[in-house]
């Protein structure tokens, strides 16, 4: 069975996001798995949980355990939790590989989550080294299916390496995929090069049954560009690779990484080294 991780410190955007998670994992029929990492044993919540009681005590698992009595009957294929000691990152990163996860599902302003263009964050960290595709959520975005998904592209060959996982959840969800094509630069290669790409993605996609539309965007600024046509289509989801060692790429740490801080709505990323 498929299983989902979901990092857990107890802040209101960290159950935000296990509540998308129970969404996404019932569609799929997948088990959730939450993961709390300490430094030590010794448990002091650096935080009011606003969601539940105050008769809570310093310790986690009467945390876990409020948690599973309220959401406990809505994963209709099981919800568990688990606690490790170490690097939050490292241990999020380990437990995923551990589970052989399919997904991880995380809030990016918890407790250790991080503001915008703050690099050597957790949540950050997560993001590049995730053995998985990883749903980044900012702010308290409402659960709701991915009916509307972004589809960057550029002209590197590691850009597409994402389609057949975003197809899969396209026709789960039975999503509309809009296909865009972005680059800085108004050279014809470039844009020739790009129109080929997006063009082969359409065709995959419809040979598919996946419902798309297709548009081309030449910008200064793709971080914009791409958030810009997000919000004016009502979208649910983004999808973008983290890391490709190309001017024309959506690099993490620039384009990808202000994606992730910046966007409205959910972003899931993919890590090139994911398809090796």
């Amino acid at each position: 069975m498929k299983s989902i991780l979901v990092p857990i410190d107890f802040s209101s955007d960290s159950i935000n996001a296990l509540e998308h998670a129970i969404l996404i994992a019932n569609k799929i029929e997948a088990k959730i798995k939450m993961i709390h990492v300490v430094k030590k044993k010794n448990f002091e919540a650096p935080f009011v949980m606003y969601e539940f009681t105050s008769t809570l005590s310093n310790c986690i698992e009467d945390f876990f355990k409020k948690i599973l009595e309220k959401y406990q009957k809505q994963a209709k294929f099981g919800i568990e939790y688990k606690i490790r000691e170490g690097k939050i990152f490292t241990e999020i990163c380990n437990q995923a590989k551990y589970d052989d996860s399919y997904l991880i599902v995380m809030g990016t302003h918890g407790v250790s989550g991080f503001e915008e263009k703050i690099l050597g964050s957790n949540a950050y960290k997560v993001v590049i080294d995730s053995p998985c595709p990883i749903i980044t959520i900012r702010k308290k975005y409402a659960p709701c299916e991915p009916k509307k998904i972004i589809l960057p592209i550029d002209i590197t060959k590691d850009s597409r390496k994402k389609v057949p996982f975003v197809a899969e959840l396209a026709h789960i969800f039975k999503s509309e995929i809009h296909i865009l094509g972005v680059a800085e630069t108004e050279a014809q290669s470039v844009k020739k090069k790009l129109t080929l790409y997006t063009n082969q993605t359409e065709d995959y996609l419809k040979n598919r049954n996946i419902k798309t539309k297709k548009q081309i965007l030449i910008g200064n600024d793709m971080t914009s560009s791409i958030l810009t046509y997000a919000d004016e289509q009502k979208a649910n989801l983004i999808a973008i690779m983290t890391e490709q060692p190309n001017p024309f790429a959506l690099i993490m740490g620039l384009t990808a990484h202000n994606i992730v801080n910046e966007s409205n709505v959910p972003v899931i990323s993919f890590s090139p080294y994911l398809f090796e």
